[in-house]
């Protein structure tokens, strides 16, 4: 029997002698890219295509209903910085080598835990940095996701004395630091420091200290985007996750309910993130957030009556969402796919439940017209829109590629103005935005059977707020159902 590996050095050579330092290349060469203003598809595509297992898992990630909703057939590299953007494919390529590099054999339930809690820790992180505008955004998230490096590679192969680990933890009382240095003759965060240094990945390292004080506004979201994946674990409502809400919303600027928002939508994003890149299923290992309510004050032990009676007495009343409307127009719509009434009556069930069920500000339904060969808007609803049925048009999806048309096409719900979708923000024309304004809002396309209709699109702007995902789940539920309203009124006419 082999004697146990004790003390830093006997660690980092007992790991240098495995797969790890492989992947620490790719991951530092796709660092480099990301860090340079210079760097081009073919140099991206040379990293990449060292690998061939990784340049198929990155092809077959490009081709996913997550990176590709419109599904374009993607068969090279550079095809898929074409089509989903040269950012998500290097942060594509980055987080397979990791996850793979790590998940080799059969790994155990408390690296599988770990490494769900790093990845989702490093899409918080992300996020955050995209919030605030924060350049080096992948060095943040390598930084988050290899926080844990020391442990995440002693979970990966330490074999007899990760059992030995295990067994100690599970005492009473145990002080899970001394038992670390005990038994491996170092600590977690050493192991993880000398590995960087170790991998040249230097500077992340420096990026992993300087969290532990939270100094800086990179260290700042790597910090804060480790600390929502611990607190999540604890639950969504935990003591901890409230606090960190708020850290989370003086960063970004925004209220604490929409801070909350911001970090269920990262959430929903690393486990469909995960669950794409990985062919372990670590997005089991992040906690979901689907059954929360859509009234967040809840979660935050917010007085939401009284901080909205607060806002009204300064100004007039702000929307806020209803869930009784918003269920009696989806049993409503549900009712007519099998007893179709008319059209007039679809489209006024849909625009009631987005702007007064889901509480959507604005709400828009454009619908092809003069032969298919523009957008015109239909139905609108909210404030500031009363012109918008005269004034409102697009050239149609054969005359110019636009969001508008892009939607259509996809026959899928997109969230623009979000990091998943910062790959079609190009696809938002300067005429949009001037009609529109900026910022984040939903689109979908409404399609009856094989025919197509138009899209109907949602947004926040007449107060500003954050959108949220229980708001884009109830658009996305009353799109599908308005096309299926729509081709039951067309059969049975």
């Amino acid at each position: 029997m082999s004697e146990p590996t004790h003390g830093l050095q006997q660690w980092i050579t007992k790991l240098n002698k495995a797969e790890l330092p492989a992947m620490a290349v790719v991951v530092h060469d796709l660092l480099r890219i990301s860090q340079s203003e210079t760097a081009s598809v073919r140099q991206l595509a040379e990293v990449l295509l060292r690998d061939t297992s990784l340049t198929s898992q990155v092809l077959r990630v490009s081709n996913s209903v997550y990176c590709n909703p419109g599904r374009e057939v993607v068969r090279t590299i550079s095809r898929a910085v074409v089509v989903i953007g040269f950012d998500q494919v290097r942060m594509v390529g980055l987080s397979i080598s990791l996850l793979d590099g790590l998940l080799k054999g059969a790994p155990r339930d408390q690296l599988q835990s770990l490494l769900a809690r790093s990845f989702h820790g490093a899409m918080q992180a992300r996020n955050l940095a995209q919030y605030t505008s924060l350049a080096n955004k992948e060095e943040i998230f390598i930084a988050t996701l290899l926080k844990s490096l020391g442990e995440l590679a002693f979970w990966s192969h330490a074999n007899g004395q990760a059992d030995e680990l295990i067994a100690a933890f599970a005492e009473p009382d145990a002080d899970r630091d001394r038992i670390v240095k005990d038994v491996l003759g170092t600590s977690f965060d050493q192991l993880t420091l000398g590995l960087l240094k170790n991998w040249n990945l230097g500077e992340i390292g420096q990026l992993v200290q300087a969290s532990r004080a939270s100094t800086g506004p990179a260290a700042r979201a790597v910090h804060l985007g480790a600390a929502v994946a611990d607190a999540a674990v604890e639950g969504w409502a935990s003591e901890s996750m409230q606090g960190l809400t708020r850290e989370v919303a003086g960063l970004i600027g925004v209220s604490a309910e929409e801070a909350m928002q911001q970090i269920l939508a990262s959430a929903d994003e690393a486990i469909q993130v995960a669950g794409t890149c990985s062919n372990s299923d670590l997005g089991a290992w992040i906690p979901r957030t689907d059954e929360l309510p859509l009234d967040l004050s809840v979660l935050l032990e917010i007085d939401a009556p009284a901080a909205q009676s607060a806002r009204s007495a300064v100004q007039e009343p702000i929307l806020q969402p209803n869930l009784e409307m918003l269920k009696l127009s989806l049993q409503n719509m549900s009712l007519m796919i099998k007893s179709p009434i008319n059209v007039e009556n679809t489209l006024n069930t849909v625009m009631n439940g987005l702007h007064l069920g889901a509480g959507l500000e604005r709400v828009m339904l454009a619908v092809l017209a003069d032969n298919q060969t523009r957008f015109k808007a239909k139905r609108v609803v909210g404030k500031g829109t009363q012109s918008w049925p005269q004034d409102f048009e697009l050239p149609s999806p054969k005359r110019q590629k636009h969001i508008f048309s892009y939607a259509l096409h996809s026959r899928e719900a997109l969230w623009i103005g979000v990091p998943k979708t910062s790959n079609l923000d190009d696809m938002v024309t300067a005429e949009i935005r001037k009609f529109l304004g900026s910022g984040p809002f939903f689109i979908a396309p409404i399609i009856a059977g094989s025919r197509e209709i138009g899209v109907l699109y949602g947004d926040m702007r007449v107060s500003g707020r954050v959108m949220s995902e229980s708001q884009f789940v109830a658009f996305k539920r009353l799109t599908d159902l308005t096309g299926r309203c729509l081709e039951a009124l067309s059969r049975r006419s």
